[in-house]
């Protein structure tokens, strides 16, 4: 059982870095503790920004660094990075094309309980919306890791959302990771499970008990979600007979609505999307969210068994 979060592979990762790497700052607003960024505070205060509750100066600032020659991360829940701080990742990060990467912390429902207001279930399509702003969603550790050790190479903007929770290893130190392009993890000639994020790791167990049903089941990570990888996309639409996208976001805009908008284009195919409804959506920790809209394994397996029966 992983009990290390994707905030924690992200300190690490740039902890790391920064020891040979000046140029790196870390900004957090006040939520070092949250994002678990203390440990970066500590050993290198020099290179970390506390702005406070201010998001909109929290974007600001770090795309003023990157203007000045410095790599910014800028830290913070994903539910008030994405909305409260907007129009500045549009016109400072994003239209400026400055060297941020906006890093929204406990993403989706892990908040749970809180309810609403802390609920990032609109990032997706929001981020995406912006010309010029990558965004990704990577599953596990090891991915995580990665996919920041990339993003510390090139002067692009990017917005990275991970969960709260330590979500479990779907690879090891030894994964293969190219920038920009979807993992696939197995193909299946009845269906491919197309997921992003914390639900990666249901995607491979619905595959698991599917295969045990006899229906040949595929999974995709597809952690970029811009840009999509849509040659994956348009292989496994030609390969299954049908596609099925599982996000932690709504229904609207998200990967569902990506995946569906390449395939209607270009290779028209069945999608079958699992995601957060367009409701207030009920409380209760990010797991019990996910059993409730059938977006764990066993509900993910049952809406594909479905889909499939009535081809």
């Amino acid at each position: 059982m992983n009990n290390i979060t994707n905030r924690q592979a992200i300190c690490e990762t740039l902890l790391e870095a920064a020891k040979t790497d000046k140029d790196i700052v870390v900004l957090c607003t006040d939520s070092r503790g949250s994002a678990s960024m203390t440990p970066f505070a500590k050993e290198f205060p020099e290179q970390f920004v506390e702005l406070g509750i201010a998001e909109q100066n929290l974007v600001s600032v770090s795309a003023g660094l990157a203007a000045c020659g410095k790599k910014a991360f800028a830290v913070s829940p994903a539910c008030f990075l994405s909305t409260r701080s907007y129009e500045q990742a549009k016109i400072d990060v994003a239209y400026s094309n400055t060297n941020v990467t906006l890093v929204g912390v406990s993403g989706g429902v892990s908040y749970g309980a809180l309810g609403m207001s802390h609920h990032s279930c609109q990032d997706i399509a929001a981020m995406c919306a912006l010309p010029d702003m990558r965004v990704y969603l990577p599953s596990d550790r090891f991915q995580t890791a990665k996919l920041m050790k990339a993003l510390l190479q090139d002067e692009k903007p990017a917005y990275v959302r991970v969960s709260r929770s330590a979500t479990e290893d779907v690879y090891d130190e030894t994964m293969a990771f190219e920038l920009d392009k979807a993992n696939v993890i197995s193909g299946g000639a009845d269906v491919t499970l197309i997921a992003c994020g914390e639900m990666v790791p249901y995607a491979v167990k619905a595959a698991e008990i599917l295969k045990a049903e006899g229906i040949h089941a595929g999974v995709v990570d597809m952690y970029c979600l811009k840009p999509l990888d849509e040659k994956t996309v348009l292989q496994c639409a030609k390969a299954s007979k049908l596609l099925v996208t599982i996000e932690e976001h709504s229904v609207f805009g998200g990967l569902g609505s990506l995946v569906s908008q390449v395939t209607a284009a270009k290779h028209p195919t069945k999608v079958c999307q699992i995601a957060l409804p367009d409701a207030h959506l009920v409380p209760g920790t990010n797991k019990e969210v996910f059993h409730y809209y059938g977006m764990d394994a066993e509900g993910i397996a049952c809406t594909v068994k479905k889909a499939l029966a009535e081809e």
